[in-house]
């Protein structure tokens, strides 16, 4: 059974968000705060955190930072604030999805469903094949990236986008394919994929302004390079 943590200040939306999930099968549980939702993290993990951005004392984003510091856990922020730039900020935190309040618990549960298939580990005895890119390297089997010899911590997330376009070397994918191969999203918001790889840029090129392997083809989409 899937554990979900709903970190949420309002009661009412609390209770039927665990209740509504508990109805689709997860174990869930709640708390008001993100202190409380930090502590519990870290006594019992959950596999999955949900997360309102506006909380008494630290904030969503706060949250989302201190949890993704010491934990690859997904996160989902469910918020009734919509604006671009408060998406952005929590997605560049360190959030895998984003949605706004009101929810409606068949799409949040799909949501989780494909997080959950997203970071299922692989068979061990699949062959280990190798990815690579220059001084790039990537095990999708094995879930690694390596560049310069050195490890290269990614999220879930993040790690599923450089796999999805290293799989198809040199060939553009569209946003809208991308959110559909990472996300399993037929239809969402392309800022998922403009924020992710942004991130990704941070981590695996030393010039994110002039990116030697993650290519943004302007119209297009984007594509990783040799």
């Amino acid at each position: 059974m899937t554990g979900v943590l709903v970190i949420e200040d309002d009661d009412r939306i609390r209770l039927s968000l665990v209740l509504a999930l508990e109805d689709e099968g997860y174990e869930a549980r709640g708390v008001a705060t993100a202190e409380e939702g930090l502590v519990e993290q870290r006594s019992r993990p959950a596999d999955t955190v949900l997360v309102d951005l506006m909380l008494p004392g630290v904030d969503g984003f706060e949250c989302i930072r201190q949890l993704r510091r010491h934990d690859g856990v997904p996160i989902v922020v469910v918020s009734a604030r919509d604006d671009t730039h408060d998406i952005v900020a929590a997605l560049e935190a360190g959030a895998d999805d984003y949605l706004v309040k009101p929810v409606a618990i068949k799409e949040l549960s799909a949501r989780l469903r494909a997080l959950r298939r997203r970071g299922r580990t692989l068979d061990p005895e699949v062959t280990m094949t190798t990815l690579v890119f220059g001084a790039l390297e990537i095990v999708p089997d094995g879930g690694e990236v390596r560049l310069h010899g050195e490890p290269v911590a990614l999220t879930r997330t993040e790690f599923r986008l450089l796999c999805e376009l290293a799989q198809h070397p040199g060939r553009i994918l569209s946003r809208q394919q991308l959110l559909q191969r990472v996300w399993d999203h037929t239809v969402g918001d392309e800022r998922l994929v403009d924020v992710h790889v942004g991130r990704l840029r941070q981590k695996i090129e030393h010039d994110t302004a002039r990116p030697r392997y993650l290519l943004t083809v302007r119209g297009l989409g984007y594509k990783l390079q040799r």
